[in-house]
């Protein structure tokens, strides 16, 4: 081999080393599965002033204890919760009965009932703002935000939307965005003046449901159905479309990382997708399991948690959900 064409090949083997470099997997995969009680579930959230993982169950709250490993399938009863988060330094937890219309506030340590708050129609996710104190309530089929002081255990304002209300998503210094699923749309609202400042309509996004916010880049992560689209969060202004798997239902992100990892219940992965200098890639896809939809971030330790359950073979010519197998159920943990 000529001179030349060794330098010609060694370039070609660094280009090849350099591309698998920069594709090379991010190492996270699933390291625990957490077995709980039968049941459906909906959001999860990490309580860290508690160092636990609390997971709505429909008509009960379940809480994971991360030092010890211990399930509690009883922390708190509920009517149709779908979101449950600590509040007030982690001494009360926050939920959302759907079927009830109402949010309540739990003691932290037993789940006893200490106030009961009047919410809009079907309260579904719910999103604490540092900048007012305040969680924002989406009212999934009322399509309003009910205004909830954690402190003062009541509701202290309503803001109108429209449409059906997802997750959403705030910046710390007073500024919140919505999904609008039936729209298709990003709603922008300041939550100093209670107001409606933008709606960023979404081309090819369907029914948008997980939402966060990565502070640096200033851009908002939604998830679609296959894809997850990065915006401008001044201006809705499209960054990048990024093909996920099917079925997503949560985003999280990770500041410290800038990455952000979206679970996808049809096709049973987790996506992790780089953001930062104003680009957004697709950097890794874990195989998580079908029907894992939901996501929550430890931003301690970069953790994921997401529910599952496994699924009943569908019988051909059948219609609707073949329903879950018993005993199935269990808390999928991803970590490097």
């Amino acid at each position: 081999m000529t001179a030349l064409k060794l330098l010609a090949a060694s370039g070609a083997m660094l280009a090849l080393f350099s591309a698998a470099a920069l594709a090379a997997p991010t190492g996270y995969h699933l390291v625990d599965r957490v077995a709980g009680p039968d049941g459906g579930w909906d959001y999860a959230s990490v309580d860290t002033d508690n160092n636990r993982v609390l997971v709505t169950r429909g008509t009960f709250v379940m809480s994971l204890d991360l030092a010890t490993g211990e399930v509690n399938p009883n922390f708190a009863a509920a009517e149709g919760v779908h979101a449950a988060m600590a509040v007030n330094k982690g001494d009360q937890v926050l939920i959302t009965n759907g079927r009830s219309n109402s949010v309540a506030i739990l003691d932290g340590k037993t789940g006893a009932v200490l106030a009961t708050i009047p919410a809009g129609k079907n309260p579904d996710a719910a999103t604490f703002d540092t900048s007012t104190g305040l969680v924002l309530v989406m009212n999934h089929s009322g399509g309003d935000i009910t205004l909830v002081d954690p402190v003062a255990m009541k509701a202290v304002g309503t803001i109108v939307i429209g449409g059906v209300l997802e997750a959403a998503a705030v910046d710390g210094a007073g500024k919140a965005w919505v999904n609008v699923e039936d729209k298709a749309e990003i709603v922008a609202i300041d939550l100093k003046t209670r107001k409606v400042l933008a709606h960023f309509k979404l081309i090819g996004c369907e029914g948008p449901t997980g939402i966060a916010y990565a502070p640096v880049d200033k851009s908002l992560i939604t998830t679609c159905d296959g894809v997850a689209q990065v915006i401008a969060s001044a201006t809705g202004r499209l960054i990048a479309n990024v093909k996920i798997g099917d079925g997503a239902d949560g985003v999280a992100f990770d500041p410290v990382q800038k990455l952000a990892f979206v679970s996808s219940g049809q096709s049973g992965t987790m996506s992790v997708i780089s953001i930062s200098g104003g680009k957004a890639a697709l950097i890794d896809t874990v195989k998580t399991q079908t029907s894992a939809r939901t996501i929550a971030l430890d931003p301690r330790t970069g953790r994921l948690y997401m529910p599952a359950a496994k699924t009943a073979p569908r019988v051909p010519g059948a219609t609707g959900n073949p329903g879950r197998i018993p005993g199935s159920f269990e808390l999928l943990v991803a970590g490097k």
